[in-house]
C-alpha cells in the first residue's frame, strides 16, 4: 500500500513539473523601447501567442515576419491573437531592430534577447524559431525554420487553439 502511495506521488509530482515546464518562464527582457517585460505576464491575458524569434541578418526570418504581417489583422481579429517577434541580435547589431521593425510597419511587440536567454529555455537553436501558447500560456508548438507559406500552416494552429 506504502509503494502505491509512494508512486501516485512521484506520478502527480512529475505532472506538475511537466506543467511548469510548458509555461511560459518567468524571465524579463526589454522590448524596443527601454521597457521591461516579463515574458510570464504574456500568459495572463487570455490571449493565444506567438513569440517569433529572428535577426536583422536573418533573410528567413523578415520574410517570415514581412508576411504575417500582411494578414496579423486578421488573425488579430478572427483569433485573438499576439504576435512578440523576439530579436536575438547581439550587442553589435541590437542597435537596428527598433529602426528595421519601424520601418517594416511592424504592430508586433518587439523584445530584444540579445543573450539567447529566452530562445535558449524555450529549447531553439537557430532562428527562425516559432512557439505558439494557448490563451492559459502553456506551450503548444514549437517551429524552427521557414518556408514561403508556412504563416498558412501557423493559421491553421490559431484557427484550432481560438476554439
Amino acid at each position: 500500500m506504502k509503494k502505491i502511495g509512494l508512486l501516485l506521488a512521484i506520478a502527480c509530482f512529475g505532472l506538475n513539473n511537466l506543467q511548469a515546464q510548458d509555461a511560459l518562464p518567468d524571465l524579463t527582457l526589454y522590448d524596443i523601447n527601454g521597457n521591461k517585460v516579463n515574458i510570464a505576464d504574456f500568459g495572463k491575458d487570455d490571449k493565444i501567442q506567438v513569440f517569433s524569434f529572428w535577426a536583422t541578418w536573418c533573410v528567413p526570418c523578415k520574410e517570415e515576419l514581412n508576411n504575417i504581417a500582411e494578414i496579423y489583422e486578421d488573425w488579430q481579429k478572427d483569433y485573438n491573437v499576439e504576435l512578440i517577434a523576439v530579436s536575438i541580435d547581439d550587442a553589435k547589431t541590437k542597435a537596428n531592430v527598433k529602426a528595421y521593425a519601424e520601418g517594416q510597419g511592424w504592430t508586433y511587440t518587439v523584445l530584444l534577447d540579445t543573450n539567447k536567454d529566452l530562445q535558449r529555455i524555450l529549447g531553439g537553436q537557430s532562428v527562425p524559431f516559432t512557439v505558439v501558447t494557448n490563451k492559459a500560456g502553456l506551450i503548444t508548438d514549437k517551429h524552427t525554420g521557414y518556408i514561403e507559406g508556412d504563416e498558412y500552416e501557423l493559421e491553421d494552429k490559431l484557427v484550432e487553439l481560438s476554439k
